[in-house]
């Protein structure tokens, strides 16, 4: 088997798991809920939200962070860096998006290479050299080929629909008293670190060092990946940005700081431990 069809697989089977996971969680709720005939609904509503998580993860991330479409007049510089990078990877050329947000950071996100979009951040545009802004379209590159967007994205969608869940049972439970409330009140504790195991079971730390290998080998220099991450975690402290937690996992470095429910979510190594990685490939990439 080839490393592409391997990665094609391992992609593919990462996805079920996670929407297979979702649609048994609602059929439990449902069957709380009402028992078996509202088991069944449950499972209605989880198979058609399983197509839509399929079919249309790339767009609900993209419109989750805000993302618009940017054209190459209005992004030449941002365009003629994608079309070296991609050429150099032999991957199609990604839509390109930008979030206006100060925030440095990026993303990518479709279904397979051939239906890709990766957005960066107007701030991301601001505060990196060209070399270090090689470095990061690089890194979202390599996502691509290793085809970890589709998981990526499906894995933001699923977390950020169970957290969801668990806000609306908490408002239709209405009734303190009500059976509903009870299983409301108990989701509100229980869904959200659910949610955050689904997404770390699915995406690996690892694929973020593989992506880190990876985008140095496409853009030529390990130090301009290096040096960005360290700007980026910078500049994310430093601005911070309003995300749905869930949608973590898909920045190049998280986009929030802080404990309780929105550290359950990460799925990022340290910086430090990236950065040292790619600087030890330097002598092997020359």
């Amino acid at each position: 088997m080839t490393t592409t069809r391997r990665s094609t697989f391992a992609a593919g089977f990462r996805t079920t798991i996670l929407l297979a996971s979702l649609t048994g969680l609602l059929v439990v709720i449902g069957f709380a809920i009402g028992g078996p005939s509202t088991a069944l609904v449950f499972l209605v509503i989880g198979a058609l939200f399983n197509l839509g998580a399929f079919w249309f993860s790339d767009r609900i991330a993209l419109k989750m962070a805000g993302a618009k479409p940017v054209a190459e007049n209005d992004a030449p510089g941002l365009y003629r860096i994608m079309r070296e990078l991609t050429t150099r990877a032999d991957l199609p050329m990604p839509k390109i998006y930008v979030i206006p947000q100060d925030q440095p950071n990026a993303f990518a996100t479709g279904r397979s290479p051939t239906r890709s979009a990766v957005a960066v951040t107007s701030g991301i545009m601001k505060l990196l050299s060209e070399d270090e802004l090689r470095g990061v379209l690089s890194h979202e590159l390599s996502h691509i080929r290793h085809r970890d967007i589709l998981v990526q994205s499906v894995a933001a969608t699923v977390g950020g629909a169970i957290t969801w869940i668990a806000y609306m049972m908490l408002w239709f439970g209405g009734d303190d008293e009500s059976p509903l409330s009870l299983v409301a009140s108990l989701a509100m504790v229980l869904l959200a670190p659910i949610a955050a195991s689904l997404i770390q079971l699915a995406i690996s730390r690892q694929r973020e060092y593989a992506a880190d290998a990876t985008g140095a080998e496409i853009c030529g220099n390990p130090e301009s990946l290096a040096s960005a991450l360290l700007r980026l975690e910078e500049g994310a402290k430093a601005i911070p940005m309003q995300v749905n937690q869930a949608a973590e996992p898909l920045y190049i470095v998280k986009p929030f700081s802080g404990g309780g429910i929105a550290s359950l979510f990460s799925t990022h190594p340290p910086i430090e431990e990236r950065v040292r990685r790619l600087r030890q490939m330097r002598p092997a990439l020359g």
